[in-house]
């Protein structure tokens, strides 16, 4: 296809790249300790409840009081119960020593932390007020049984899987881990190690790139360098296609002389070039070598991270089933000025800071250029700025955190 004559729009842009995404429909089940960074692909429903049984979220003492509002004056200790041990039903006014995690036993309608009682010789008092619950955990406030406790298409961190472990879950399903096969065009391209020649810089787009799959759970083959040359392209499109379910290349799709990857795509399968009104960014390549999907980033180490993380990142978390592919915005108060708007959507590399009274504000990266890798290695966010848009200090911005983009 020919280029298209107009911009797309940001939002254009994703919405057709995630229209193309067909998740993968093979499984496999995985122990909870090997599934960080699957993605779920049956829901989970609690077997149990969590707690299983009330039990006191303090040290200190259970108590059964007849009268809240005017509880006995002593309390007799007669049983001790620590974590994994059944006390006896308690008697009214009486009361157990309790530790964290433990049982509370029957008849018990308020725990009592041990720093709000003094006891003597098994004769309790209490030093403060106390309410009806307090402190008891109650069976099921966690996780209720048949309970839904993780959606298909749920990405599992550690806190996912902790939650799993925490119901006896051993084992989940998972949608298979995506193949992503990676490589990167120019004869300019030196490996770090290596003396530069003239003319030649080093690769760091393959480092960026792998990192961010590799973040992302995928199944990583990297081809690396290929030469400038439409036959080399060929075959490392073709070999790609056959061993991977996406392929993603930085740079080789502009119409020079000696970019090869867009007729290369062409010859092979289907392309489709767009120019994004998006600064970082604006060239982007989708389409498809044999089964193989085919994302073209564009070359400025800036601009490839950038729409990597914008474009790329959500397309491959919909392809691994991921049900949610929304970017999560916060709110951030401006600590710079932006006075030179541009007609594209910008987005600033920022950091959180502070102001002269401690309050936290954005700081700006003096060179928002697209070949500026100190700017990313620096920042900690993105700016989301519409088009013809200046800033000032005080200005309240969208931010993406990269902490969020880079899981």
């Amino acid at each position: 296809m020919k280029p298209r004559a107009n911009l797309l729009n940001f939002e254009q842009a994703r919405e057709q790249l995630l229209n193309s995404a067909v998740g993968l429909t093979t499984t496999q089940k995985l122990s909870i300790l090997q599934a960080q960074g699957r993605v779920l692909a049956r829901t989970v429903v609690s077997p149990i409840n969590v707690p299983g049984f009330d039990n006191s979220a303090m040290d200190g003492y259970a108590l059964s009081v007849t009268q809240i509002h005017a509880p006995a004056e002593t309390f007799a200790v007669v049983q001790r119960i620590a974590a994994g041990q059944t006390g006896a039903a308690l008697a009214p006014n009486t009361a157990a020593r309790i530790f964290t995690g433990a049982p509370v036993p029957e008849g018990a309608n308020v725990v009592v932390p041990q720093e709000n009682t003094q006891e003597d010789n098994g004769v309790l008092r209490l030093t403060q007020p106390i309410q009806l619950g307090q402190h008891i955990r109650r069976k099921g406030e966690d996780i209720a049984e048949q309970g839904l406790v993780l959606p298909a298409g749920q990405r599992l961190g550690a806190q996912h899987l902790a939650m799993l472990a925490s119901i006896g879950v051993a084992q989940v399903e998972v949608f298979t881990a995506l193949k992503v096969g990676v490589f990167f065009t120019g004869d300019e391209l030196t490996e770090p190690g290596q003396a530069l020649a003239p003319g030649a810089i080093y690769n760091s787009n393959r480092y960026a790139i792998n990192g961010l799959l590799k973040q992302l759970g995928c199944t990583v083959n990297d081809y690396g360098i290929v030469r400038d040359s439409a036959q080399a392209t060929r075959d490392a499109l073709s070999k790609a296609a056959a061993e991977n379910d996406v392929i993603i290349t930085c740079g080789g799709v502009s119409v020079g002389e000696e970019d090869h990857v867009k007729g290369a795509v062409q010859a092979l399968g289907a392309l489709d070039l767009w120019q994004i009104s998006m600064k970082p960014g604006k060239p982007l390549a989708y389409g498809r070598v044999n089964q193989a999907d085919f994302i073209g980033l564009p070359g400025n180490p800036v601009s490839s991270f950038v729409t990597f993380l914008l474009m790329a990142r959500p397309f491959l978390l919909k392809r691994m089933g991921v049900a949610d592919t929304s970017l999560r915005y916060l709110t951030a108060t401006s600590g710079f000025s932006w006075p030179r708007p541009d007609k594209r959507r910008e987005f600033l590399r920022v950091k959180i800071g502070s102001d002269a009274t401690g309050q936290p504000v954005l700081d700006l990266w003096p060179n928002q250029g697209s070949g500026v890798m100190s700017s990313l290695s620096w920042a900690d966010g993105l700016v989301d700025l519409a088009p013809e848009t200046t800033i000032a200090p005080g200005d309240k911005l969208r931010y993406l955190s990269l902490s969020e983009l880079l899981y």
